[in-house]
């Protein structure tokens, strides 16, 4: 059984595009149903995330898979197969192979190294598996998937450093502060790229937080969506001296945390240490407040600068995982070949291995009065000579099935050696 893939991702589809065959958790097992009524086709796998929709199928003609599959995807959009068709990539045999495995150490992910694609790989796998939908050949495929993502995550730096602004104040915010589970966030406005990074530190387990607003409303609304506690903007003073990490992301024009107003703060505190996150732009600090002891502040400019520093670190630690990933999509490949193979091999085997008894016994008998000596001497050169005969032909066996006409080459091999011959 061969793979197959077709499918669209944010490399090829705008977001627009993408979202219009997205598939929800309801709709991926009849999805894959659908596709394993397509003549030929035997397993299905349908991923869908924000980022990508795609099907995988297993056959053992992939060749007449692609129009099927993409007129299926067509009709779930409501769009005609050739208004899909320029956002569409297509990979067959070890090709998918190769892409499943990518997909899995999210290689193909908009940014690379993020740990989500794994899950929700897994979660697709899971539903198809339950529903019958998937077999060995795709449940080989995957699985091997899986441990080589683990491989790559483990045994490169592809993951290790953040990339995104909300990621990047988290990492400082554990380098400041270690437990975050001992610290108190305050969310000063609300700034779209502040509500994440709020979010980001709150999923981290931060002690509490607190959102404060000159709008009561706002902040009663914002505290609600985040699990934290509503405070008025007129409290700030009060607030930074509770507050551990501060994120400031208001429209004001002025500085609303400045020298004069955080000395006092830092007093109250003991000077135990501050971060300041200033995602606001025009800014809501005034960045001379670093020059302080045991204050932190990072301005938009800052974190981005971080996260482009980390994604270029991932970005050469990518070209490890893409040789790992290669490495491993050609061994399973091979593998699976050669497991293919076995049947015309041990035919192929035992074919040889009748034809040598059958003249062995024959040339034996015709000589009458040879000792046991000679005879072991004649049985070593009929078993030599088959082994030399049949070396170059296996080899070239076990190397072609990995080609993509491999089927081919074993069919002309049980051809030309009767091997399917019931007289033999």
């Amino acid at each position: 059984m061969d793979l197959f893939v077709l499918g669209l991702s944010h490399r090829t589809a705008p977001v627009e595009i993408r979202e219009r065959f997205a598939v929800s958790d309801d709709a991926v097992a009849p999805l894959a149903a659908r596709v394993c009524g397509i003549d030929g086709c035997g397993e299905a796998l349908v991923v869908s995330t924000c980022n990508r929709v795609e099907i995988y199928a297993a056959s053992r003609d992939v060749r007449g898979l692609g129009e099927p599959l993409a007129a299926l995807l067509a009709d779930l959009g409501g769009a005609s197969p050739a208004t899909l068709a320029p956002h569409l990539y297509r990979h067959a045999g070890a090709a998918a192979v190769r892409h499943l495995f990518r997909v899995a150490a999210s290689l193909e992910s908009m940014v690379i190294g993020e740990p989500q694609i794994l899950g929700q790989l897994k979660a697709s796998f899971e539903i198809c598996r339950e529903a019958g939908v998937t077999g060995p050949a795709l449940q080989r495929a995957v699985m091997r998937a899986f441990a080589v993502a683990k491989r790559v995550r483990s045994e490169t730096g592809i993951g290790r450093s953040p990339v995104s602004v909300s990621s990047v104040a988290v990492d400082l915010a554990k380098q400041i502060f270690g437990d975050l589970g001992r610290s108190t966030v305050l969310l000063v406005g609300a700034g779209k790229m502040g509500e994440l990074a709020a979010r980001h530190l709150n999923g981290a387990g931060v002690k509490g937080l607190l959102v404060a607003n000159r709008n009561p409303e706002r902040a009663r609304a914002l505290a609600e969506r985040l699990g934290g506690v509503p405070r008025s903007l007129d409290e700030l003073p009060d607030l930074l001296v509770q507050a551990d990490i501060v994120i400031t992301s208001t429209g004001a024009r002025g500085y609303l945390i400045d020298r004069k107003r955080l000395k006092p703060v830092l007093k109250a505190r003991k000077y135990r240490s501050i971060f300041i996150i200033d995602i606001a732009v025009p800014r809501n600090v005034d960045p001379a407040i670093n020059q302080l002891d045991n204050v932190y502040i990072y301005d938009v400019d800052d974190l981005q600068h971080i996260a482009g520093e980390n994604l270029a670190d991932r970005r050469r630690e990518a070209e490890a995982a893409e040789a790992l990933v290669d490495g491993e999509a050609t061994r399973f490949v091979r593998e699976i070949a050669s497991q293919v193979a076995t049947p015309t091999i041990v035919a192929l085997r035992e074919r040889a291995e009748a034809l040598k008894k059958e003249e062995l016994a024959k040339a034996l008998a015709r000589m009458e009065g040879l000792d046991a000596r000679h005879q072991k001497t004649v049985e070593i050169l009929a078993e030599r000579l088959v082994n030399k005969l049949l070396h170059d032909v296996l080899t070239e066996v076990k190397r072609g099935a990995t080609e993509p006409d491999g089927d081919a080459l074993l069919a002309l091999t049980r051809r030309l050696f009767r091997l399917d011959d019931p007289s033999n």
